[in-house]
């Protein structure tokens, strides 16, 4: 979901080998600079994502925030479509605040540009959601694209019509021809498959009729595009129309456009070997995106050695029936969303649906148990592989919602919980509710990983229950460690509830349960409560004593999420008792995994620490950019400080502030509020500066022209428009002009605004 058009936002880095469309463009540009909301309607296959994409490109540089793309194809719950936005724009569901909430929040001071693409299956979601995104956020502009309009007040349509195609008579010159829409997309596909197609007098009569046979569908001339490796133009022709006339009984007469789509389909599956059709009709079962081996433990035919899968995948590849796509490391698929569509037809026709999707659910609960154990001492890359199947996982969980299968549900929502603990705390919460709300009995660590989540969310209520009953199943069904880890989370709970007699019990009873285990998972419990309750409690040699002994540990096994919370805990404890030369390396290492692990809570906490270090040390300006930076990443994060860091909080904002004077410290401050996650994370580390530029905000170069650079430059350095004028042999009035242009093009309305903008982008 992460590849950076330009570097301010997330749009592909190019829309592969994007045809046509100039009135489209132009289309999209002239309605956006009048309405908030323009969406691109029409049937499936016609290119409206490819449109919206190329549109919020060229039109992403007049946004300071950017271009964004929210893709639903995959989300099949309407609750997750704010999940959805939120991970589209790099935000993160990891605190009690509500993801739609946390958005709008987000958003309302934004200038942004958002395309929420493939909202025909969420149409009520995606609608609901947006009419709250424009009445909150009065920056930001949306395309979308949908089968049907959405019904947002204030929505402008874009009927997306096919491409063009050329005329039959007369017969155009090759070079007209070559700029049709149509004719140019078939040329480019069949010279991409085949490797050297090129449009000539010999072949043009046949290109033409083929793309009027296929109506000047995208998709349609594609899947036809890519035969042109077995086939020629004209035999291509030939075997379209015998299939149109099988339709027609003869008759001439047009097919309608979603029955020539349809048409072009079931064509290209018919020319399948009966391996490629199995494996494409059971590929529908994903909902997002999926690797080799999920296809192998999932659809690969009974009959079909596990060798094989890769070359009838390969094939289905290379005739553009599956999409292949890379995430990190790895190689990973999808399915156009037309082509799931049609390869669910063919699973539920040929009676495989159930089994598929029951083989499926297998898959994934088996690997992510397997995985659990070894999660934790490998998060970085778990999380990474969570990332690319979440969407199949969500969908494995509704089926089991739907069909009432509430124990492979529960075992699933658990043992993917250092997701939910890491990227998306609330829809981990939801999830649970529901399967628990069904099934009172749930096993232990499904009890445990709900409590788990609450502390994460600073709710006590929700989490004492669930911690006891987690604790008491746990003892019933022999697991030691389990209960020894659902006391020690309760004692934090209890301490968050202000019952420090339970919390000591509790606790009491956790490490002597440990105490009779080698088990790492128990002992680093024990010890992170110790710690966290003495932080509650002011007690720092308690602290620091479970600290060190946790970072010990968690260093010994590679759990870098434990490591992480400890050097926290531990440079914390050094903070708070004013042992300021052991402050700065805990902290900075604790935020270096942060970073790693992508953790934004550790991460905003850190920033807020390092802040009240740099008060302490008497560096007030970057304590007040790094508080400010805390801030931000708290808002995003939908947090608020920590208890034991709130008077040091409050302390070093007074300081800095005393050091500075109002207005300084007010500078220094919003300059760190301006700045980017990775900026700030930079800044905080003390990397220099041109690598705190190159991984900050992942904008795309200035909107501002050359000469409003430099305007804006002299304004950063605090001099007047006279001052200006002469620096830049430039009259006063001009000067006036720039500035105005300035404050429109980046929504500002004070020179401060772009003096802090403009310390922002050169740090």
């Amino acid at each position: 979901m992460a590849r950076p058009a330009h570097r301010r936002g997330n749009l592909p880095a190019e829309v592969t080998s994007f045809v046509g469309r100039r009135r489209g463009l132009a289309e999209v540009r002239a309605k956006l600079a009048n309405a908030r909301l323009v969406s691109l309607v029409g049937p499936g296959g016609v290119g409206k994502t490819r449109l919206a994409i190329r549109a919020a490109a060229n039109l992403g540089r007049g946004f300071p925030g950017g271009a964004w793309l929210v893709e639903l194809a995959d989300v099949r719950e309407s609750g997750l479509v704010a999940n959805a936005a939120m991970a589209a724009l790099d935000l993160r569901d990891q605190t009690a605040t509500e993801p739609r909430a946390l958005l709008l929040s987000y958003l309302r001071d934004q200038r942004l540009l958002l395309v929420v693409d493939n909202c025909e299956h969420l149409r009520a979601a995606a609608a609901g959601f947006l009419t709250a995104v424009l009445r909150a956020a009065p920056g930001v502009r949306v395309i979308t694209t949908s089968r049907e309009p959405l019904g947002v007040p204030g929505e402008q349509l874009i009927y997306v019509p096919p491409l063009d195609v050329p005329p039959v008579d007369p017969p155009e010159r090759l070079t007209r021809l070559r700029q049709n829409d149509a004719v140019a997309l078939f040329v480019d596909r069949a010279s991409a498959g085949s490797g050297g197609f090129e449009l000539t007098g010999e072949n043009q009569a046949a290109v033409v009729e083929l793309c009027r046979r296929l109506d000047g569908l995208p998709l349609a001339i594609e899947l036809a595009a890519v035969r042109i490796r077995v086939l020629s133009a004209q035999q291509i022709l030939d075997r379209l129309t015998d299939r149109f006339a099988l339709l027609t009984a003869g008759d001439s007469a047009a097919l309608p456009r979603h029955q020539t789509l349809r048409t072009a389909i079931d064509w290209s599956h018919d020319l399948l070997p009966p391996h490629e059709q199995v494996l494409l009709r059971r590929l529908s079962v994903f909902a997002g995106r999926f690797t080799l081996d999920d296809i192998e433990g999932v659809c690969a035919p009974g009959d079909m050695p596990a060798p094989q899968v890769l070359d009838v995948l390969s094939s289905l590849v290379d005739k553009s029936l599956v999409v292949k796509e890379d995430a990190k490391a790895v190689a990973c698929y999808r399915l156009h969303e037309t082509m799931r569509e049609y390869a669910g037809l063919k699973l539920r026709e040929a009676g495989e649906e159930a089994a598929v999707e029951q083989r499926c659910a297998d898959h994934y609960r088996s690997r992510c148990m397997q995985s659990l154990s070894e999660a934790r001492y490998r998060l970085v890359e778990w999380l990474d592989w969570m990332q690319l199947e979440i969407d199949n996982i969500r969908a494995v969980l509704r089926r089991c919602v739907a069909g009432q299968d509430h124990g492979r549900g529960l075992d699933l929502a658990s043992y993917v919980g250092w997701y939910w603990i890491t990227r998306a705390t609330t829809e981990g919460v939801r999830w649970l509710d529901e399967l628990i709300g069904a099934n009172p009995r749930a096993p232990a660590h499904a009890y445990f990983m709900r409590g788990f989540l609450a502390v994460l969310q600073y709710d006590p209520a929700a989490a004492l229950p669930a911690l006891e009953r987690a604790a008491t199943a746990a003892d019933h069904a022999g697991l030691a460690s389990l209960r020894s880890l659902s006391l020690s989370m309760g004692s934090i709970a209890a301490h968050m509830a202000g019952d420090h007699a339970a919390a000591k019990s509790l606790l009491d009873t956790a490490q002597l349960v440990a105490e009779g285990l080698d088990d790492f998972p128990a002992t680093i419990g024990v010890l992170q409560a110790r710690a966290l309750n003495g932080l509650f409690e002011g007690d720092v040699g308690t602290v620091r004593s479970a600290a060190a002994e946790g970072v010990r540990r968690s260093r010994e096994v590679g759990d870098l999420y434990s490591l992480d919370m400890m050097l926290l805990n531990l440079g914390c404890a050094a903070l708070v008792g004013g042992d300021l030369d052991e402050v700065e390396p805990l902290l900075t290492e604790a935020l270096q995994l942060a970073r790693r692990l992508d953790d934004r809570v550790a991460q905003y906490v850190l920033l807020d620490a390092l802040g009240c270090y740099a008060a302490a040390c008497g560096q007030p300006r970057r304590a007040a950019r790094l508080l400010g930076a805390a801030r931000t990443a708290r808002t995003s994060a939908g947090a608020n400080v920590l208890p034991h860091l709130e008077s040091l909080v409050a302390q070093a904002t007074e300081s800095t502030t005393a050091a500075l004077g109002d207005a300084a410290f007010r500078t220094e401050y919003d300059t760190g509020r301006h700045l980017g996650r990775e900026a700030a994370i930079a800044l905080a580390l003390g990397e220099p500066a041109r690598t705190a530029t190159a991984a900050s905000t992942d904008r795309e170069p200035s909107p501002l022209g050359k000469r409003e650079a430099e305007v804006a430059r002299l304004v950063a350095e605090g001099l007047s428009n006279k001052q200006i004028g002469a620096r830049l042999l430039i009259s006063e009035h001009t000067v006036d002009t720039h500035i105005r242009s300035i404050l429109n093009k980046l929504g500002f309305n004070s020179r401060a605004q772009i003096a802090a903008w403009m310390a922002s982008a050169d740090r």
